[in-house]
């Protein structure tokens, strides 16, 4: 298969593009060359802006049988690849978010039939016009990009609403702190309940399975999550402990308490939102498609061992030791 990836250097991107190499299949890319722009040299790379029509033009009168679209977030940028592309490819796979529904904390087993957020018209032109990124607007805005490739695409098209996406290569770390943090040992702060569920999905099992969806006859919308049996935060945490470290122990302290000191779940206790029921999104038609899992043990050994290798000092997401400490204490002298 001839395949353009658009963006491609970055995290799901780069496995999208290794997965597709290691499976034979001739791939260029397209990016603006400011992330990694070495990383795949014996791939045909074209330098450019997708924001610039001049600069999509350069892939006008090609063909592929698939394109993947891993960075679109404005409705406009997605609009101005597909005027060029929609005619190039048999297939266009755009990677959306979870993000698109409007509560997905508040629905176990959430299928992809539930109407994802959108914004008025006068919303989405301000939307448009703002530079900064404005996490409140991602999920509308990625909706809204679903909307212009299943209005170009028709049934070409193929929506991919991952989850948590983990593993090498994660810059966000919202899953990295795990693994690390309990290879070091010690007490480990556990926050909420034990039995809250958790789901997370390895960075290469999403991409593997694109690679291998964008040569089938599949189209529509996937949800993209796992594990496929049910995870629970205990669950997580002992086997990063069974992996990587058993001299630890875990102290379980209450989302209440946690919120009183101003911990945030999910940047500061990564992976993990609290809620009194559980939520997860319903995978089973990724699944049938094709959609398979890596054991966790797996991804936990090769984010934390890819995570030594880095040079920069600064994480993403997670609590400083100390941070830990103080709040141990705290919970500790009631």
């Amino acid at each position: 298969m001839k395949m353009l990836v658009i963006g491609g250097t970055k995290f799901l991107g780069r496995h999208i593009v290794e997965s597709a190499l290691n499976e034979g299949h001739e791939v260029t890319l397209f990016h603006r060359g400011k992330t990694n722009p070495d990383l795949f040299e014996d791939v045909t790379n074209i330098f450019g802006d997708r924001e610039n029509c001049g600069d999509l033009e350069k892939l006008a009168g090609q063909q592929w049988d698939a394109v993947i679209d891993t960075c679109g977030y404005k409705p406009s940028t997605v609009s101005k690849s597909l005027e060029v592309l929609a005619g190039c490819t048999e297939k266009y796979i755009f990677i959306s978010s979870i993000s698109v529904y409007p509560d997905f904390t508040a629905v176990d087993q959430l299928e992809e039939t539930v109407e994802p957020m959108t914004l008025t018209q006068e919303e989405l032109e301000e939307a448009e016009r703002t530079e900064a990124f404005d996490p409140s607007l991602y999920g509308p805005l990625k909706a809204h990009c679903e909307q212009e490739v299943q209005s170009r695409m028709k049934d070409r098209g193929i929506i991919i609403r991952p989850g948590l996406i983990v593993g090498p290569h994660d810059p966000t770390d919202r899953f990295t702190y795990w693994p690390s943090r309990i290879a070091e040992g010690g007490e480990v702060l556990a926050p909420g309940r034990k039995d809250q569920q958790v789901q997370f999905i390895d960075a290469r099992d999403i991409a593997e399975w694109v690679v291998q969806l964008s040569a089938t006859e599949h189209t529509g919308v996937f949800n993209a999550n796992g594990p496929e049996n049910k995870l629970t935060m205990q669950g997580f945490l002992e086997t990063c402990a069974s992996t990587l470290n058993e001299e630890v122990s875990f102290t379980w302290v209450s989302a209440q308490f946690l919120a009183d000191e101003g911990i945030q779940p999910w940047k500061d206790l990564p992976v993990w939102i609290p809620t009194e029921k559980d939520f997860s999104q319903d995978t089973t038609k990724a699944i049938q498609s094709g959609l398979k899992f890596r054991p966790l043990k797996e991804t936990i050994l090769d984010t934390y061992r890819w995570d030594q290798q880095r040079v920069e000092g600064v994480r993403g997401a997670g609590l400083t030791r100390d941070q830990e400490a103080s709040v141990l204490n705290k919970w500790h002298r009631g």
